[in-house]
C-alpha cells in the first residue's frame, strides 16, 4: 500500500484516511483530498472592515493547499464548506487561478454557511457544486455536523474548527487543532490559517488526533 510521509493513517468504515498536519485528509480509495473551512479572503475582508489582520494569511493558505496537491496528487478535492469567507474580494481571483493551474483535478464544494457569493460566480468557476448533504461510499459529507446520522453512513463535516486542550504540570495548558472522530461523526480541523478553535469535550471511545510541530499525534 502506498504511504505518505508526515501523514497519519486512520482506518474508518473500511476506508484508508491519511490525516495530514496541514489539516487535510486524503481519502485513498476515492483519490480525494478532503478540506474544510478554508475561509479564503477572510483577512482581506477584516482589513476592509478596519480590523487588523496579517498580510501573509492568504499566501499561507494557497501555499499549503498547493503543497498538498503536489504531495498526494489527488483526482478530486472535496471542500466541506466555508471555502470563501464572505463577500467578493480579489482573493477569489487567486482561487480561480489555482483552479486553472490544477485543471486536471476536480474541485467539488459542499456549501457552508459562509459560501454566500452570487451563484453565477460559482457557476463560472471550474468547481462542481454539490448538495449540502453529499453521500458517497460509507460517508455522508456535510459542512455543519448533523444532529442525526443515518446508521448506514458516517458523517464527515467541518464548521466547528475543533481543538483540544492538553494540560501539563501546574496550570500549564496547550490548545491544539485536531481531527475528531466520534461513533458516527468525524470533524475536520479548519484548514484556513486565520481561524479560531472550539475546544471539544472528548467522550470515552472517541478518537482524537492533535496537530503540533508539523505532526499528527494520536491523543485517545
Amino acid at each position: 500500500m502506498k504511504t505518505f510521509p508526515h501523514a497519519q493513517l486512520f482506518r474508518l468504515a473500511e476506508q484508508h484516511l491519511w490525516l495530514h498536519p496541514l489539516k487535510a485528509i486524503y481519502w485513498q480509495e476515492a483519490q480525494a483530498l478532503l478540506l474544510a473551512d478554508l475561509h479564503l479572503g477572510k483577512a482581506v475582508h477584516f482589513r476592509k472592515e478596519g480590523i487588523p489582520a496579517p498580510d501573509a494569511v492568504e499566501d499561507a493558505n494557497f501555499d499549503h493547499l498547493i503543497s498538498l496537491l503536489l504531495s498526494f496528487q489527488p483526482k478530486r478535492v472535496l471542500l466541506l464548506g466555508d471555502l470563501f469567507h464572505s463577500d467578493y474580494n480579489l482573493v477569489w481571483e487567486e482561487w480561480e487561478g489555482l483552479l486553472e493551474q490544477f485543471a486536471d483535478i476536480s474541485f467539488e464544494l459542499v456549501p457552508g454557511n459562509h459560501d454566500v457569493l452570487p451563484s453565477e460566480m460559482y457557476q463560472k468557476s471550474r468547481m462542481k457544486i454539490l448538495s449540502v448533504i453529499h453521500d458517497e461510499g460509507p460517508f455522508r459529507f456535510t459542512h455543519e455536523p448533523l444532529e442525526e446520522v443515518a446508521t448506514a453512513l458516517y458523517n464527515l463535516c467541518g464548521h466547528v474548527h475543533p481543538g483540544v486542550r492538553l494540560h501539563g504540570n501546574g496550570r500549564q495548558s496547550l490548545r491544539l487543532p485536531c481531527f475528531y472522530f466520534g461513533e458516527r461523526q468525524g470533524i475536520l480541523p479548519a484548514f484556513g490559517s486565520f481561524t479560531g478553535l472550539a475546544i471539544l469535550s472528548v467522550n470515552r471511545g472517541d478518537q482524537v488526533f492533535g496537530i503540533a510541530d508539523a505532526e499528527v499525534i494520536p491523543l485517545s
